[in-house]
């Protein structure tokens, strides 16, 4: 798949971009159902804060399935598209590596916020420009049921320093004031489409206030010339279970 010229440019000028029809409608909906069902059949679900939201009735929706990459072979040939993996390549000028995965789950008229932060102040990669998530619409997303936010050109400054937020400290984020308002965009995309954005872009999602879900299948790249302070790269598919990240195409 080639990446239309303006978009390149748009992802380098603001920190991301957005391309329409990356997959099927089919292949999306078939992948929200799975993602949603095993959602539902883990065990641990009502007992971890990082996977569901407790609702003011005390009942627990998802919120997110991780590595859905080692759930479900139907994954793996999902996110290893030849598509997906061309778009990355050309944004990062190298080859695309897979280091890590989630599917985000907004349910109808609950899925809670994320705040504001960088991807790479979780990740440490360096050279972050060869970083890049790219952020899969399984659903319609629009500002009712929570797309992404971005500042735009925030991938041109540094990494800030990300504290715990007051009562989520599975969340990190930067000091408000570090957060220019003024410079918000808003990424809203169909279904089937992709938003890649790079790794110092500040992103932020709202409340799900719609009748409808907002799912997402967040899949996040590198080069193989990244390292990490951390054990991001250590971590990562390729380098934990590199037959399964090779060859798996569509």
């Amino acid at each position: 798949m080639q990446l239309d010229p303006k978009k390149y440019s748009e992802y380098w000028e603001n920190g991301w971009t957005i391309v329409e029809k990356v997959f099927t409608t089919s292949e999306v909906e078939a992948i929200a159902d799975l993602a949603t069902r095993l959602c539902r059949d883990d065990s641990e679900i009502a007992t971890s804060s990082l996977t569901a939201d407790q609702t003011e009735y005390g009942a627990f929706l998802p919120r997110k399935l991780e590595f859905p990459f080692k759930r479900h072979p139907d994954f793996r040939v999902f996110v290893l598209s030849s598509q997906l993996r061309a778009l990355v390549e050309q944004l990062i000028g190298k080859p695309a590596l897979l280091v890590t995965d989630q599917v985000f789950m907004k349910p109808p008229r609950f899925g809670s916020a994320k705040p504001y932060h960088q991807d790479n102040a979780y990740f440490l990669c360096h050279p972050d420009d060869e970083v890049l998530t790219a952020w899969i619409a399984l659903d319609d997303v629009d500002e009712q049921n929570g797309c992404l936010r971005y500042i735009d050109g925030s991938h041109r400054g540094p990494i800030l320093e990300h504290v715990p937020v007051p009562g989520e400290p599975h969340n990190l984020a930067p000091a408000p004031e570090q957060i220019d308002l003024s410079r918000e965009s808003l990424a809203c995309v169909r279904k089937g489409g992709v938003v890649f954005h790079h790794s110092k872009t500040l992103h932020t999602s709202h409340r799900n206030e719609s009748a409808n879900w907002r799912r997402a299948y967040a899949s996040h790249w590198a080069s193989a010339d990244v390292t990490s302070e951390v054990e991001t790269i250590d971590r990562a598919y390729y380098n934990q279970c590199p037959q399964l990240d090779s060859g798996v195409t569509r």
